[in-house]
C-alpha cells in the first residue's frame, strides 16, 4: 500500500520509520516549513531514507487548495494518508483524494477532549483515565469516525510530559502501525462517535495558564491538576507580589504530612 505521511515532529518520524519497517510504501512527506534553517525531524528522516520531502507553509489560498500543491500531490499516488501529529489545516480534497482516505493520531479517547490542546485538559479536568484515538479524517474538528483506540490509568502526579513520554508517544506510534495493518488488510472499523459526552477544549496558551484562584486554583487538587496538566508546556504561573512565578513539579499530598500552621482540608499542595 502507497503511503504519503501528513505531520511533523519525532512522533511523526517515528510513525514514519515503523511503517517503512513494516514493507509499506512511502511515496511522500509532508510536512512545514524549515525553522530558523533547521529541518524538521520527520523532513529529516525522510530524507535520510531517500523519500520526497514537501514542505508547504499553507495548503490552501481563500478556502480553496492551492491546484499546484493538489497536482503534485495527485501525482504521487498514495492510497492512503497517515496524519500523525499534523499543526496544519489540510482541505477535504487531500484528506478524501486517496483511495483509503486518511487517519489522523489524536491523544484523548474521542469524543472527550476534542482540540489541539487534549493532554493539558486531560490532565487539568483530573480524567483518571486517558490515552488516544485514530479516527477517520472528515471536515470537523476531531469528529471522524474512530478506527481504534487506547487506554491508560493517570497517575496522580502524572505531567503533561509524563503521561506523553510513558504511553501516548510509545503506545501511539505502536497502534498507528496497527492502524495501518488494519486497513492493509480490510478489517479496519469505522466507529460513528457518539455525541453524549463530547466535549472541546480551547488551545493551551500562556495567557490561559495563567493560575485563577478563584477556579484554576480554588482548591489544592484543583491547583495540582493545572500545575501538572500544563508542565512543562506552556507552563502554570501567577502573579506573587506583582512578580510573575512560574510553578511546576506539582505533589498533591495529605494533610497530615504539611508543616503547620497551613493545614486545608482535604489536601494541599506542599
Amino acid at each position: 500500500m502507497k503511503i504519503a505521511i501528513i505531520g511533523q515532529s519525532a512522533f511523526g518520524a517515528e510513525v514514519f520509520k515503523l511503517l517503512q519497517s513494516k514493507g509499506y510504501e512511502i511515496v511522500g512527506v509532508f510536512t512545514i516549513s524549515d525553522k530558523g534553517g533547521k529541518e524538521d525531524i520527520l523532513a529529516q528522516a525522510a530524507a535520510a531514507a531517500n523519500v520526497p520531502v514537501f514542505k508547504y507553509a499553507r495548503w490552501r489560498v481563500k478556502n480553496q487548495v492551492i491546484p499546484e500543491i493538489f497536482e503534485e500531490y495527485k501525482s504521487l499516488g498514495a492510497e492512503l494518508n497517515v496524519l500523525p501529529f499534523c499543526s496544519q489545516f489540510i482541505p477535504m480534497e487531500i484528506i478524501n483524494y486517496p483511495k483509503h482516505q486518511s487517519i489522523v493520531y489524536h491523544p484523548s479517547i474521542l469524543p472527550r477532549h476534542r482540540g489541539a490542546s487534549a493532554i493539558n485538559w486531560t490532565l487539568i479536568h483530573g480524567d483518571e483515565i486517558g490515552g488516544f484515538s485514530i479516527f477517520w479524517a472528515d471536515d470537523g474538528l476531531d469528529t471522524g469516525p474512530v478506527l481504534l483506540t487506547r487506554e491508560v490509568k493517570i497517575e496522580p502526579d502524572d505531567t503533561l510530559n509524563s503521561l506523553y513520554k510513558r504511553f501516548l508517544f510509545p503506545e501511539g506510534v505502536k497502534a498507528m502501525g496497527e492502524a495501518v495493518d488494519q486497513i492493509a488488510a480490510g478489517s479496519a472499523p469505522k466507529l460513528v462517535q457518539p455525541a453524549e459526552g463530547a466535549t472541546y477544549d480551547p488551545k493551551m496558551t500562556a495567557e490561559l495558564a495563567k493560575i485563577d484562584w478563584a477556579t484554576t486554583g480554588a482548591t489544592a487538587v484543583q491547583l495540582h491538576n493545572f500545575i501538572r496538566g500544563c508542565d512543562r508546556v506552556p507552563g502554570a504561573w501567577a502573579l506573587v507580589n506583582g512578580e510573575r512565578v512560574s510553578l511546576f513539579g506539582s505533589r498533591l499530598v495529605p494533610p497530615a504530612s504539611c508543616p503547620p500552621p497551613l493545614r486545608p482540608t482535604p489536601a494541599r499542595i506542599c
